[in-house]
C-alpha cells in the first residue's frame, strides 16, 4: 500500500472533519488586501477598526451581519516532481533488498532522498465563519461592536528523509526516513469595538480592539517509512482522536484606520500578547533530530504588524488597495507567513451587475509561494474566489500543475 497516499489521504479526510489556525485570510479576503473593503464584509476580520466603516448609517442601518460562510479550502504541496512515483520507488527498494543488490539500492535510495530533501510535504486548511457571523451592531453614539466565531483547521504531512544504510547482516537496508504528520484545529470566538477617535474635514481616525478566544487542539504523528509493523493511516487517526493535546488562550488585537473619501491607511497589531498553546508529543527519530523535530512542542502565536493603504472612488465601488506584513510570524504547524499583497476590485451599486476583484499575493517568507487570484460578487451578496499559485510541480505524466489552490465560497449582506 502507498504510504503516501495514505498519509496525504488522512490529513484531507482530518481537516474536512473538524478544521485550523491558518495564517492567511479567509474569503474574499484572500483576494483582496488586508485594507478595509466596505463592499467586503470579510476584511471586517482583519483591521479591528474595521467594523466600525462596515455599516451604512446613511440608510439608517445599524446591523450588518454574514450569513453562511465563507467556507475556504486550501491545497499545497512541496517543490518536488513526481513525488508518489519516487517514494513508491525508496519502498521498493527497501522491502526488496537482499545480500546480491542492498548496495546498489542504497545508492539509489539515498541519490532520490538527497534530491527530495525535506522539501517533499502536502498541507491542507479548511475554514469556515459560524453561520451569520459575524455580527456588527454600530451605536448611535459613533460605536461598533463585533461578534465572530469561526473553526479551522491545518493538516500537513511532511517526508522527513535520513541516509539508507544496509543492515548489519547485509541482506537489507534500514533508514529513519519517516513520515511526519501535524493537524491543528481552532475553535475561535472574537469580540471587538470600533469607534471613531476624531475627525476633520479631510477624514476621519478609527480605532478598534478585539480580543480572540482560541480553543486549539493539535496532533502529532511520526511513522518511519520501513516500519511494516505501523498502519500510516491508523497512526494519524491517533494523533488526533486520541492524542491531541487540546489548550485555551486569548490573543489581544489592535487596529487603527484614517478614512477619507478617495483614500485610506491602516495599521493592525495582531496577538499583541503572544498567547501560547500545548502542542502534542511524539516519540523522535534520526530522521526527526535531523530537522529540529522535538519530543514535546508549543504554538505560540506571534505577534504580526500590518500596514494597508487604499484609494478609491468617493463611493467605494473602485478601489486599489495595498497590504505589507512587517514581519513573518509561524502557524501551529510551523510554516512561516509574511504576505504582501495588490489588489484591485469593482463593486457596483447594481444587484445585476456582478462585482469583480482581482490580486496578486505573495509570501515574502517561508514557501515564498505567490499567488494570482480573482473573485466574482453575484447579487451583491454571493462570493465566490479563487486563487492559483505561480509556482508549479510536474505529476506523474509531466504535466505541470500549480503548488497550491484556494478556493472561497460565502454569501452575506450588502453594504
Amino acid at each position: 500500500m502507498k504510504k503516501l497516499l495514505i498519509v496525504s489521504m488522512s490529513l484531507l479526510s482530518t481537516t474536512v472533519m473538524a478544521a485550523m489556525p491558518v495564517n492567511q485570510p479567509t474569503g474574499s479576503s484572500f483576494t483582496l488586501s488586508s485594507a478595509p473593503n466596505q463592499r467586503a464584509l470579510s476584511t471586517a476580520l482583519g483591521n479591528p477598526a474595521a467594523p466600525f466603516i462596515m455599516v451604512n448609517q446613511q440608510d439608517d442601518d445599524n446591523f450588518r451581519f454574514g450569513i453562511l460562510g465563507p467556507l475556504s479550502v486550501g491545497v499545497e504541496m512541496g517543490d518536488v516532481s513526481d513525488l508518489a512515483d519516487q517514494v513508491e520507488e525508496i519502498e521498493g527498494l527497501i522491502d526488496n533488498a537482499n545480500a546480491i543488490n542492498a548496495v546498489s539500492n542504497k545508492n539509489r535510495a539515498n541519490d532520490i532522498l538527497d534530491e527530495i530533501g525535506n522539501s517533499a510535504y502536502v498541507k491542507t486548511t479548511l475554514s469556515m465563519q459560524v453561520p451569520f457571523m459575524p455580527v456588527i451592531y454600530k451605536t448611535k453614539d459613533n460605536g461598533a461592536f463585533m461578534l465572530d466565531a469561526s473553526i479551522s483547521g491545518v493538516a500537513k504531512g511532511n517526508l522527513l528523509a535520513d541516509k539508507v544504510a544496509v543492515n548489519g547482516t547485509n541482506d537489507g537496508l534500514a533508514s529513519d526516513t519517516s513520515f511526519y504528520a501535524q493537524t491543528a484545529t481552532d475553535f475561535q470566538i472574537g469580540l471587538g469595538y470600533s469607534q471613531a477617535m476624531w475627525e476633520n474635514s479631510h477624514g476621519m481616525l478609527v480605532g478598534g480592539a478585539k480580543a480572540n478566544i482560541h480553543q486549539i487542539s493539535m496532533g502529532r504523528a511520526l511513522v518511519r517509512l520501513d516500519d511494516d509493523s505501523i498502519d500510516a493511516g491508523d497512526a494519524i487517526s491517533d494523533s488526533i482522536s486520541d492524542d491531541a493535546v487540546s489548550s485555551t488562550g486569548v490573543g489581544i488585537d489592535l487596529g487603527a484606520v484614517w478614512v477619507s473619501n478617495y483614500y485610506q491607511v491602516g495599521l493592525t497589531l495582531a496577538n499583541i500578547n503572544e498567547p501560547e498553546f500545548d502542542g502534542a508529543p511524539i516519540t523522535t527519530n534520526a530522521a526527526s533530530d535531523k530537522y529540529n523535530i522535538s519530543a514535546s512542542d508549543k504554538y505560540v502565536m506571534e505577534m504580526q504588524s500590518t500596514v494597508d493603504f487604499a484609494v478609491s472612488t468617493k463611493g467605494k465601488q473602485v478601489t486599489l488597495g495595498m497590504s505589507y506584513d512587517a514581519n513573518e510570524v509561524k502557524d501551529a504547524v510551523g510554516d512561516e507567513y509574511q504576505w504582501a499583497v495588490a489588489s484591485v476590485s469593482y463593486y457596483g451599486d447594481s444587484h445585476y451587475i456582478p462585482g469583480l476583484r482581482a490580486g496578486y499575493r505573495q509570501n515574502l517568507a517561508g514557501t515564498e509561494l505567490s499567488y494570482a487570484t480573482f473573485g466574482l460578487t453575484v447579487l451583491k451578496r454571493l462570493n465566490i474566489d479563487l486563487g492559483v499559485a505561480l509556482e508549479t510541480v510536474e505529476d506523474e505524466d509531466g504535466d505541470e500543475m500549480p503548488r497550491s489552490a484556494y478556493f472561497s465560497l460565502g454569501y452575506d449582506t450588502a453594504f
